[in-house]
């Protein structure tokens, strides 16, 4: 089997994203479901990392520092995340996460991690759940590339 096109993966792989996000999404509780991707993505990043910057969360999700203020402020209204001075640079805003935001990510992606695992096992032969586990590496690489 010869490979694949660049234009053709890159083509196909965007749809197979947005399918499997949407699924994703259906399948969180309802109550969960005000919450957006980019949301819960900045949460996850930022209780992971710590501390950080709008900036630096704009860069590190790789979208533009508006559109990343707007997700930190719609968290912080939902009192997720907290705003304090950096103490090296009053000039700065550290966020950092709240009880109530941890809470927040450790429900909802164990719901749809739930289902992704009882849909991995059902439908993927072992070999193609390592394909799929090596297509998650190297999706997180061509996002940071």
């Amino acid at each position: 089997m010869t490979a694949p096109l660049p234009r053709d993966v890159a083509r196909q792989l965007p749809h197979a994203m947005v399918r499997l996000r949407a699924r994703l999404r259906t399948e969180s509780a309802p109550s969960d479901m005000r919450w957006t991707w980019s949301q819960i993505a900045t949460l996850s990043r930022i209780d992971q990392e710590g501390p950080t910057t709008v900036s630096a969360l704009a860069a590190a999700e790789h979208v533009r520092p508006q559109s990343m203020a707007e997700t930190v402020a719609a968290l912080s209204r939902e009192g997720c995340v907290d705003r304090e001075p950096d103490p090296t640079d009053g000039r700065k805003t550290l966020i950092s996460i709240t009880a109530p935001g941890r809470r927040l990510i450790s429900s909802i992606p164990a719901v749809r991690e739930a289902w992704l695992e009882e849909a991995i096992e059902r439908h993927l032969s072992p070999a193609e759940r390592r394909t799929l586990a090596k297509a998650a590496q190297i999706m997180e690489r061509l996002a940071d590339s």
